[in-house]
């Protein structure tokens, strides 16, 4: 204690190197708080020297070296009444407040948080993010929060600052009006109407919300499998190409059915008839008529209708006026082959589907007793 009273009668540097990252504000220590006058008072830039005298803020100092004397104290002069002509020691705290800027904060929900979505109804996800702060004001920091903390640091403010905004986090995401499936669309969207809206809470604490950047936000599984099926959908593209193609798919997978040749026979023909649809469709599409033509040209013939057929226990087709024909002649469309067509309410046997009877007219009944 003696050499340290010693020690502060002759040391007359006021200044501070700092060397760590999260410091935020540091008292220069001296003896009894005791400043020789005349001292040299050296702020570095992304510093402010702040000095409290009797509990009260007394001067601020801005980047630069400065003597203290009298012209570089009026207010701590008027309130210290010196005499002697100002030559003794005065007591007062000096705090240095670091105001650069402190990037890569974290921040993050605990738990999950409930937000309502006008497509899905409440939600529940979670985000995390960083921050960037500094000190603004260094009067209101010490005042509300550093208080008389000799050296206080970023994790000493983090946690209040986290919670701070994670409270926030709700109502400003429902403001946004941001929709949970574009959420990863936005981020950088987000970050900025976060900043804005929580930055006036930062300002109660002297300190200015630069910048808060959304890395994540985890959605819930049900919405995650919502948005998978868009993304298939988006993948598959023209709904009418793909269901041809599956069609196509599950007539080649009929004929390789141990259904022999007949099988096979369908199979080739209803590939053949499809390919011919999808080539008469894609002509139509491409060269469109002239109202001129459409004007002259009669109307359309009624569509031929197709029928499903029962082939080995597996629903075969649709098929054609000319294939169904061709399946009689061949044996594999009988009098009692259930059949199907759009329309009809349930699967009924060919002999009692009239549009089939002309096709049937050649196939005679069965014999007695194997009907």
């Amino acid at each position: 204690m003696i050499w340290d009273k010693i020690v502060g009668e002759f040391v007359d540097v006021i200044e501070w190197t700092d060397d760590s990252s999260d410091t935020m504000l540091w008292r220069f220590e001296r003896h009894g708080n005791e400043i020789k006058y005349g001292a040299q008072l050296t702020v570095r830039e992304s510093q402010v020297a702040v000095f409290v005298n009797e509990g009260r803020v007394a001067d601020v100092f801005e980047p630069g070296m400065y003597t203290l004397e009298t012209a570089n104290l009026p207010i701590i002069s008027t309130m210290e009444s010196w005499h002697h002509g100002f030559q003794s020691p005065f007591k007062a705290e000096v705090y240095f407040v670091n105001v650069k800027r402190f990037t890569d904060l974290k921040w993050g929900t605990k738990h999950p948080v409930t937000l309502r979505d006008p497509e899905f109804g409440p939600v529940r996800l979670r985000a995390f993010g960083t921050y960037v702060t500094k000190i603004k004001d260094p009067v209101i920091f010490i005042r509300e929060i550093a208080g008389t903390d000799g050296h206080f640091t970023t994790d000493e403010i983090t946690d209040q600052l986290r919670n701070m905004i994670v409270s926030r986090f709700s109502s400003v995401m429902a403001d946004s009006g941001i929709p949970v499936l574009d959420l990863a669309a936005n981020y950088e969207q987000l970050g900025t109407f976060l900043t804005n809206k929580i930055m006036p809470e930062f300002d109660l604490y002297g300190l200015e919300l630069s910048q808060m950047m959304v890395e994540s936000i985890s959605l819930p599984d049900i919405v995650e499998e919502a948005l998978d099926k868009r993304t298939s959908m988006g993948v598959i593209g023209d709904l009418s190409r793909y269901t041809q193609y599956q069609t196509a798919e599950a007539i080649a997978k009929a004929a390789e059915n141990p259904g022999g040749a007949a099988g096979a026979g369908v199979g080739i023909g209803a590939g053949i008839a499809m390919g011919q649809n999808m080539a008469d469709q894609m002509a139509g599409a491409a060269a469109p008529p002239s109202p001129a033509s459409q004007a002259s040209a009669p109307p359309p013939l009624p569509a031929d209708k197709t029928f499903h057929v029962d082939i080995g226990g597996k629903a075969a087709g649709p098929f054609n006026s000319d294939q169904l024909k061709a399946m009689v002649t061949e044996g594999t469309l009988r009098r009692d082959t259930l059949v199907w067509a759009q329309g009809m309410d349930d699967w009924q046997p060919a002999g009692q589907v009239s549009e089939l009877a002309t096709h049937l007219a050649s196939v005679p009944p069965p014999l007695p007793g194997q009907g």
